[in-house]
């Protein structure tokens, strides 16, 4: 195993990216910390469903899956892991016999401020790799687990692994180390001659390339919580992206991997077909391939397009992106400045504005946006609400739609109230 002490991207990218497993020991900054990683897996285990773990959580103990929060999730009263991992081996047997795994997807999602860091450490490997389109993935890994419930897999993903309490190893295969046709394995000693390891403690980042076959596995039977960081590098299938394209998704959606069968509207027609020899598409069909057309037609998809566009940019290549904040309302007097880069464009009836993965579009003409972001994005000290809206009055007249900001002076405040619900500017003091 490759062990540096010095990280920096440009040597990164040129000696390991897509090639080799590489530690870095004590990264610094580091983009995740653990009081803050507790508090992301307290609001992502939060249940809406009380008899249900959420969709993007997984929770087992030994290599029983769970299903049912009961006493298995995260508590505010556990206060830190170890306090979690105390309460759970105190209470049950099992757990403190056969371990324990909790898992949560879209990690990131979870806390704005830990997601912002996170973004700005991954802006350097942007600048040398480029950014992923459909986003990198974030996941949770904690508990006293053998080692990780799926088993020895391998990923289309290169994983960054930030160790943030206790000890584990994971153990790499370069090859798929079985001759059967299974995709993972659980008992996998007979292969473990193969293998090779790396052990990380609090503060470490461990690569691994989308190529290696690899497991998690625990350092006898400490407690340890990393989160991982995936970069899409295999197997990009078009349904990822045409997914963005075809319909409209709250954050809640992109992490439910069932959501999607529900995305496009069901059709009416009987899906059974009367008479084999009856001509022409069968009605279920037909209809499903008008229901299509309506999603795909060229000016929708275009708008669609550029929309989806500026959320990617400004989502920094991390999705989905934490949630909006309620908007608040601003005073001509307020000073305002950008905090993240605010970016916009044209659809076919309106502008767009964007920032941190968040879009609104107004009926503001192109003159008056370039003119609010320019100014937002070109200051340092920032500039009065009140000069943002410059020459607008709530005379003009509106020709917004239904979920277009008005063009007009009230309108182009609300825009502003909205971008900062975005977290993309915030108030000077």
């Amino acid at each position: 195993m490759i062990v540096e002490e010095r990280f920096d991207w440009g040597a990164f990218t040129s000696r390991h990216w897509d090639r080799h497993p590489v530690l870095y020991k004590s990264v610094r900054p580091e983009p995740f910390q653990e009081d803050e990683v507790f508090q992301a897996a307290l609001r992502a285990t939060r249940a809406p469903n009380p008899y249900l773990i959420p969709p993007h959580a997984q929770f087992a103990v030994g290599r029983f899956q769970q299903t049912a929060p009961g006493r298995w999730l995260p508590r505010a009263s556990d206060r830190t892991f170890t306090g979690y991992g105390e309460r759970l081996a105190t209470t049950d047997p099992q757990v403190r016999a056969d371990g324990y795994a909790l898992m949560v997807h879209a990690f990131h999602t979870f806390h704005a401020a830990q997601w912002d860091r996170e973004r700005s450490f991954f802006a350097g490997l942007w600048e040398q790799v480029g950014l992923p389109t459909t986003g990198a993935i974030t996941t949770l890994f904690h508990g006293t687990y053998e080692h990780t419930p799926v088993g020895v897999h391998k990923d289309r993903f290169a994983t960054f692994l930030f160790a943030v309490q206790g000890r584990k190893r994971m153990r790499f295969w370069t090859h798929r180390p079985w001759s059967h046709t299974a995709t993972t394995v659980l008992d996998y000693e007979p292969y473990l001659a193969d293998s090779c390891t790396a052990e990380v403690e609090p503060g470490d980042l461990l690569y691994w390339p989308a190529s290696h076959y690899h497991v998690g596995e625990s350092v006898g039977k400490s407690m340890a919580t990393s989160v991982n960081v995936g970069v899409p590098r295999e197997n990009h299938r078009a349904v990822y992206d045409l997914d963005d394209l075809l319909v409209e998704h709250d954050a809640q959606s992109l992490m439910d991997p069932d959501a999607a069968l529900s995305r496009l509207p069901a059709v009416p027609a009987s899906l059974s077909v009367p008479d084999p020899a009856t001509t022409g598409l069968p009605a279920a069909l037909d209809q499903a391939l008008s229901t299509l057309g309506t999603y795909t037609e060229t000016a929708r998809m275009r708008d669609r397009a550029i929309v989806q566009s500026l959320r990617t940019w400004t989502a920094g290549g991390l999705r989905p992106v934490p949630p909006p904040e309620e908007p608040r309302a601003l005073r001509d007097e307020t000073i305002v400045r950008a905090t993240a880069p605010v970016l916009w464009g044209e659809t076919e009836d309106a502008r767009v504005c964007a920032t941190n993965g968040h879009a609104v579009t107004t009926a503001l003409d192109a003159k008056c946006v370039a003119r609010m972001v320019g100014l937002l994005n070109g200051t340092v000290k920032g500039v009065r609400v009140g000069d943002l809206l410059g020459g607008l009055t709530d005379a003009t007249v509106d020709t917004s739609g239904d979920d277009t900001l008005p063009a007009n002076r009230a309108g182009a405040r609300r825009l502003l109230e909205v971008l900062e619900s975005f977290r993309g500017i915030g108030r000077t003091e």
